[in-house]
């Protein structure tokens, strides 16, 4: 690829839009640039693009686009069955994401990290590992930091990338130096439309490994598992079952090979799903040459990432956790299955392609005592609840009435968790713009009650012949609002 002589149209302007589009431009490419959103965040990018050289193109321009174009290069929310992608494969031009524009310029040596679930975890969780083993290490990819900009890191640092199957769609020329899976679970089903084409775009991070690179596995997961004979890469294991060749977990503790790492009572976030995380974390960790000391301190100090069963407060004795990350089935499965106390679970969105009976079947016998359903999806959910004869549920149409709900049918020691299930786009731009919105709520819903405290202490304090009041200095303002400004986060 020689962008200076040829011409890229660069089709969704989010920010991996913008990251191809500025990088092509920079490197004398001629760029055409289509977002038929509309809104103001994505008129003020095209702006800033045309004034660096991009070219604007109207609709009705489009089907003229092949003409001008060597390649196209798709945002990774537009599919590549997108009819103006056909047009472009059918025209013999390129279809391309911006990962794959990396993949072909990135001189730093890849972690790639893929998986149905934990993906931005471990790879939050890697990158601090290994910084604290002395190497310039850099997350991003779909965590939310394009790898484009990340393209100038000599061979001395390290891009620890999150790769979702969107973007595999669209990657052709991606070798890590180590991959790692994670976990397959149904997930995206109206997008790639079987699981069986699910599972392909998963392996293809695995198909560019040569005998020189390795790759990560999930032993106890019998597809992941089965990916070691599709690769050329080296394999090392993690499992929380047996004993493997790589990272195990035993009798409370978490090894390499015969070497105790830590014990899962020194991990900050509690459950099986971060053993595995961590895990995984290990085994990567090693093969990069890093310290057994200093992965253990890493681990130790690891914190987790927002949205992902973060608790964000607690009010009149109600523990607020959000879990908007928690956009599939098992997601939410592994954010109930770490609660401890009662539980109010607000369920719902966009459905991805996936039916919701096991998950019924699972809070039948979870902490789950009522599940609040509201969104898109909400009489889908409804319908496996009672096809499961889980039929303590309220039903709601939006997502600001379904938190009010949650709140008031939670008692005091009760926890309202928000782990949807479901994708955020039939009222949200993303999962963190509604999990930005439920923290905003539990946020009112803490200063209500320090008013409400407030005016029933001023009502019921007897006053002395001095004018004082009898209450101590505590006098009840003692609200149980903790986490609401650190937001320290747990997954």
């Amino acid at each position: 690829m020689y962008p200076k002589q040829q011409s890229f149209f660069i089709v969704g302007l989010s920010r991996s839009g913008r990251a191809a589009a500025e990088f092509l431009l920079s490197r004398n490419a001629t760029v055409y640039i289509y977002d038929d959103v509309g809104s103001e965040k994505i008129e003020r990018t095209a702006k800033e693009l045309e004034s660096k050289g991009a070219k604007r193109t109207k609709k009705e321009e489009l089907p003229k686009m092949t003409n001008l174009c060597d390649a196209l290069v798709l945002s990774p929310g537009i599919p590549v069955d997108h009819p103006l992608a056909v047009t472009f494969k059918r025209s013999g031009r390129a279809v391309i994401g911006e990962t794959e524009l990396a993949a072909r310029f990135m001189r730093c040596p890849i972690i790639a990290v893929t998986g149905t679930n934990g993906k931005t975890t471990t790879v939050s969780m890697l990158a601090q590992v290994l910084q604290k083993g002395g190497l310039q290490a850099q997350a991003c990819g779909n965590i939310g930091t394009p790898m484009l900009e990340y393209v100038t890191l000599d061979e001395n640092a390290v891009a620890v990338a999150e790769i979702s199957s969107f973007q595999l769609e669209t990657l052709y020329s991606l070798c890590p130096h180590v991959s790692v899976v994670l976990n397959i679970t149904e997930d995206h089903l109206n997008r790639h439309y079987t699981m069986e084409n699910y599972v392909f775009l998963k392996s293809k991070l695995l198909k560019n490994a040569s005998e020189t690179e390795y790759a990560v596995l999930n032993y106890d997961d019998s597809t992941v598992r089965g990916f070691a004979e599709k690769t050329k890469a080296k394999i090392l294991w993690f499992s929380v079952r047996e004993r493997v060749a790589g990272a195990y977990y035993e009798s409370g503790n978490l090894y390499f090979g015969e070497e105790k790492i830590l014990s899962e009572s020194e991990l900050p976030v509690s459950g099986l799903h971060s053993v595995q995380n961590a895990l995984a974390v290990i085994a990567a960790a090693k093969i990069m040459g890093i310290r057994t000391a200093d992965i253990a301190e890493a681990l130790r100090s690891f914190k987790g990432i927002r949205h992902r069963i973060e608790n964000v407060g607690e009010v009149n004795g109600v523990t607020y956790v959000d879990d908007s990350k928690g956009t599939n089935v098992d997601a939410t499965v592994k954010a109930v299955e770490s609660m401890k106390t009662p539980t109010v679970l607000l369920l719902g969105g966009k459905n991805k392609g996936y039916e919701y009976r096991s998950l019924f079947s699972v809070l039948k016998r979870s902490k789950v005592t009522h599940a609040v359903l509201y969104g898109e999806n909400r009489y889908e959910l409804l319908a496996s609840a009672r096809e499961s004869g889980f039929d303590s549920v309220s039903l709601c149409d939006r997502f600001r009435f379904a938190v009010q709900v949650a709140r008031l049918r939670a008692k005091e020691g009760d926890t309202v968790l928000l782990s949807p299930a479901s994708a955020s786009f039939d009222e949200f731009s993303g999962y963190e713009e509604r999990g930005d919105a439920f923290v905003e709520m539990v946020r009112e819903f803490a200063q209500a009650a320090q008013v409400e405290t407030t005016e029933n202490i001023g009502d019921s304090s007897e006053i002395d012949k001095n004018g004082e009041s009898d209450v101590g200095d505590d006098g009840g303002h003692d609200l149980l609002v903790d986490g609401l400004a650190t937001g320290e986060e747990t997954e």
